[in-house]
């Protein structure tokens, strides 16, 4: 047996240096573990505020504040306070010669509680007018609708009332009324006046 035949040599690798390491397969470099996690929880946290916030927005789509058309609803805001105002102007002004046109005006204008009330209080403000020769002039100063919804206002007025009776100066008056008016036959009708 010879040597050559029993013994096999056993040359070792020659060393490379790891310019000279064989390429490895080339792909993006991976991220470190604490930044995909980072990254995982911050994506289910705008999952779960978003869903929150369609679940907010949906129970404010049904509630009263989302249905009060007047800051939104331009112009039928303009409208309301234009016939209400109207209205008041025409119910709240007269002359001793010609109450019964106020009177008028106050049956087209005024329904409901409203117009029950100013039946009442009229019948003595008539009786009056006449006696001391009273003209009763009312401006609406300003008006602003607190809730509008469907065939339903609230408004604030704020009026200035001129008093003239022979014979002396002028006195005037302010007013602030809440009003409630409702949409009928395509005109807004007072229902409801309480003095503030």
């Amino acid at each position: 047996m010879s040597t050559s035949e029993g013994v096999k040599a056993v040359i070792p690798a020659p060393r490379t240096s790891p310019e000279n390491d064989p390429p490895q397969r080339a792909g993006p470099p991976r991220a470190p573990r604490w930044l995909t996690a980072v990254a995982a929880t911050a994506v289910l946290v705008l999952l779960g505020g978003g869903a929150g916030l369609l679940l907010r927005a949906g129970q404010l789509s049904g509630s009263p504040a989302a249905e009060n058309r007047a800051l939104t609803d331009t112009e039928a805001t303009a409208r309301v306070i234009g016939d209400v105002g109207g209205a008041l102007t025409e119910v709240f002004s007269y002359r001793p010669d010609n109450t019964a046109a106020t009177r008028l005006a106050a049956r087209e204008l005024l329904a409901g509680k409203a117009a029950r009330q100013y039946g009442e209080l009229f019948g003595q403000v008539e009786k009056r007018a006449a006696e001391q020769r009273l003209t009763l002039t009312t401006h609406v100063v300003r008006a602003g609708v607190t809730r509008l919804s469907g065939r339903s206002a609230r408004l604030l007025v704020f009026l200035d009332q001129v008093a003239e009776r022979r014979g002396k100066p002028p006195a005037t008056a302010a007013a602030q009324l809440t009003v409630a008016a409702e949409l009928t036959d395509g005109r807004w009708q007072i229902v409801d006046i309480t003095a503030r």
